[in-house]
């Protein structure tokens, strides 16, 4: 294909921030397809990590290295000389560093501002990225939702339990499955519990009634520019455990969207468009939205791999339309 370029003829350059790309998984990597994409697209590709990030004098700058790609799982990538630039210098900049979302990673989106305000798109938007925890964003759409709470006190958790028995309680800054337990009101490790997971009584976290669903795959349904992919991939749990997330050994599977599954896109795509979300990772069991993951989503490489589907491609179609 053609070089792509912007509407005054230069290549078009993309930055990507992004964890250590030495320890990627490429297989199964959506920033590495995404870069794949860019490639085959003739952008120049920057890389940088979250460190590599500064403001001088209101100016935004990355430590930037020229990257190159292959798909090849012993020998992916190529990294050039760092050279420190004005972030203002690209034209797309993704933000793909994983969780978790703390404070460092706050302050990375402060410099994110900068760039945007300086003419870069990013990717997701630096405000929605602040705005829309994976897990509180769900209260956005209570439709979509089984009971939830959102407390810190134990006492409000444990009559959550005791009204509406198994639940799953989480903390609201995890990924990957970590740190997330069942609760049922006659456990006699329940008080225990919820001293760790809210460090007793004095963090915020989240508290669902028990889908049984889940024993048929935690849906993951990609959303780019407010239109769902028409597959999810069905996370499905490994013997002995509840959780789907492929990090903690659940397979996953290939499915069609279900009526239901579009009826929940149709509730969450256009608060993601009017907040700058290009790409999100909505997460289904059963007929009920869990989680909107809108930091780091994956399970690009899986469904591309098993329905020749090409979601990167979708996304950078979108951007380039909009830097022309």
């Amino acid at each position: 294909m053609a070089d792509a370029s912007d509407k005054e003829g230069r290549q078009m350059r993309t930055g990507v921030i992004m964890d250590p790309i030495a320890g990627i998984a490429t297989y199964k990597d959506s920033t590495f397809a995404m870069l794949l994409e860019a490639q085959r697209r003739n952008h120049e590709i920057c890389y940088m990590e979250a460190a590599d990030l500064s403001i001088r004098d209101g100016v935004a700058l990355g430590h930037m290295s020229p990257l190159s790609v292959r798909d090849n799982t012993d020998d992916w990538f190529t990294l050039g000389q760092k050279e420190n630039r004005e972030l203002a210098t690209l034209d797309i900049l993704l933000m793909r560093k994983d969780p978790p979302y703390n404070m460092d990673y706050v302050y990375a989106t402060y410099v994110l501002d900068l760039a945007e305000q300086s003419g870069v798109t990013v990717v997701n938007r630096p405000q929605a990225l602040r705005d829309a925890n994976e897990k509180c964003f769900t209260t956005q759409f209570p439709q979509c939702c089984v009971p939830m709470l959102i407390s810190s006190k134990s006492s409000e958790i444990k009559a959550f339990v005791a009204e509406y028995g198994l639940s799953v309680v989480k903390p609201l800054d995890g990924m990957g499955g970590e740190s997330i337990f069942q609760a049922r009101p006659d456990d006699p490790n329940l008080n225990v519990i919820l001293e760790t997971i809210t460090l007793k009584d004095s963090q915020l976290i989240m508290v669902q009634q028990y889908i049984p669903e889940i024993a048929q795959g935690d849906k993951r349904i990609l959303v780019v520019n407010g239109e769902p992919v028409p597959y999810a991939l069905a996370r499905i749990p490994g013997e002995g455990d509840f959780r789907g997330n492929l990090a903690k050994g659940g397979t996953g599977k290939g499915v069609p969207l279900s009526d239901r599954d579009y009826w929940i896109c149709e509730q969450v795509a256009p608060e993601l468009k009017r907040r700058g979300i290009l790409f999100a990772g909505l997460d289904v069991i059963g007929d009920w939205l869990t989680e909107i993951n809108v930091t780091s989503p994956t399970c690009i490489r899986e469904l591309d791999a098993q329905y020749g589907l090409n979601i990167a491609g979708d996304m950078f179609d979108v951007l380039e339309a909009s830097r022309n």
